[in-house]
């Protein structure tokens, strides 16, 4: 009964950061599993990003239907992040005490904050007026930044993409979200194979639990924000990352 009121409020958390922002559930599952469950943390990443496959997936999907996911871009993006990750990661194996564990969980808060006070309120109709050509380069260049910081620092894909799709690539807030989550699904997909196979089958009961909570939640704030307005769901997404930032430092300040 513990185990899965652990991964329900685990999923809620993962969840509601998927659907609203992007957020890569390894950023709440991983930090309460291993808090609350003492599961180690190669496996609590590794049933994260399980989680998270579906819970992008179905978070694409709602926001494709709602014509909010640029997947040409987006497939671009993804394979730079990818590349690029693995190469960050190298070298991060070659340069020692690089690990910046807090790294992703201040760029969430931040970011949440962020999203209350300076709302992005950018328009489809701005959004669209950038060439193909430059819009193809822009994401080349920032996945690749994504990538090689990510694999370097171990953390912070999907708030660090969502930042880029809006803050630079200039997208509206629910078509950056929409293309964040169908890049993650992949990249998700990818590190969740290589878990398993590395470190093997994590913990039965606690993967289907966080798989089918972190789902439902993500199927529910991803209908819920492809409704309402840009400035709702600016703050919707803000109030929901700033809850989430804190909650996992006070979570990782009781793992200490």
């Amino acid at each position: 009964m513990y185990k899965l009121l652990i991964c329900f409020i685990a999923g809620i958390g993962a969840g509601l950061g998927t659907g609203f922002a992007g957020m890569s559930a390894a950023a709440v599952i991983s930090p309460m599993l291993i808090t609350f469950l003492g599961l180690p943390a190669y496996e609590a990443v590794g049933i994260a990003l399980a989680s998270d496959v579906l819970a992008s997936a179905v978070s694409a999907y709602t926001y494709g239907k709602n014509k909010n996911l640029d997947v040409r871009n987006g497939l671009v993006m993804m394979v730079t992040v990818l590349l690029f990750t693995l190469v960050g990661s190298w070298i991060a194996s070659l340069v020692p005490n690089t690990t910046m564990g807090s790294f992703s969980v201040c760029m969430t808060l931040l970011l949440g904050i962020k999203f209350i006070v300076k709302p992005v309120m950018t328009t489809k109709e701005s959004m669209n007026s950038v060439s193909g050509k430059k819009r193809m380069i822009q994401s080349i260049i920032s996945g690749t930044a994504v990538g090689f910081i990510c694999g370097f620092i171990g953390a912070g894909g999907g708030m660090m993409m969502l930042l880029i799709l809006t803050s630079i690539l200039g997208y509206e807030l629910k078509t950056a979200v929409g293309t964040s989550v169908f890049i993650m699904a992949f990249t998700a997909f990818t590190g969740a194979v290589s878990h398993i196979i590395i470190g093997g089958i994590p913990d039965v009961g606690c993967l289907i639990f966080c798989i089918v909570f972190t789902l439902l939640w993500a199927r529910i704030a991803a209908k819920f924000a492809n409704k309402a307005s840009a400035i709702t769901l600016n703050r919707a997404t803000g109030v929901v990352l700033a809850l989430l930032g804190g909650a996992i430092l006070t979570v990782n300040y009781l793992k200490q």
